[in-house]
């Protein structure tokens, strides 16, 4: 596994640090998974949890850069983020999709024999994402390791999903990122 990605990484805004998490590993022991597929999300866009501001909710995501913020969606789903920016500034990156690295028998046991990991709420369940992981620094419960993106693929960008309810600007953002083969 590579080394594991700095605070500093993650002190740039979230629409640069979306991108550059692709190829990059999750590590919750003993599952680590490849990520593949990013969302950003920023204080002063409406899809974001935190546009509204400070609430007991998002306060993680007001920084520390680097920290994890999990949230649970349709009261089911544990969706796995990962704050960016200064701190005092609410900003995120959620992790859409993923491939198994290690721990396979695992995510299979956890995901009911599937080890498709293309969904948010399928990243988490396959890490055993935990409400408390929430405002823990990377590198405890839950760690991002340096990746790299290989040759056969590319890097596909576009609008981001599952957010009716924002605005139509901010809908039509293209804050989310793919790898898909070249």
């Amino acid at each position: 596994m590579g080394p594991l990605l700095s605070p500093r990484f993650f002190a740039r805004s979230a629409a640069d640090v979306a991108p550059s998490l692709l190829g990059c590993l999750l590590h919750a022991e003993p599952v680590t998974l490849r990520i593949v597929e990013t969302e950003a999300y920023r204080q002063n866009d409406t899809a974001c949890h935190a546009h509204r501001g400070r609430t007991p909710r998002t306060e993680p995501l007001f920084g520390p850069p680097g920290h994890v913020y999990v949230y649970l969606c349709y009261g089911i789903h544990r969706l796995v983020n990962l704050v960016c920016e200064a701190e005092g500034v609410a900003a995120g990156v959620l992790i859409r999709g993923a491939t198994v690295v290690a721990g396979e028998a695992l995510v299979r046991t956890r995901r009911g024999g599937r080890l498709d990991l293309i969904g948010p709420g399928k990243v988490g369940q396959a890490l055993g994402a935990e409400l408390g992981w929430t405002g823990r620094p990377s590198g405890t419960l839950l760690s991002v390791h340096a990746g790299s993106v290989a040759p056969t693929e590319c890097i596909r960008r576009g609008p981001r999903v599952g957010i009716d309810y924002a605005a139509p600007e901010d809908r039509m953002r293209p804050w989310r990122f793919q790898l898909v083969p070249s």
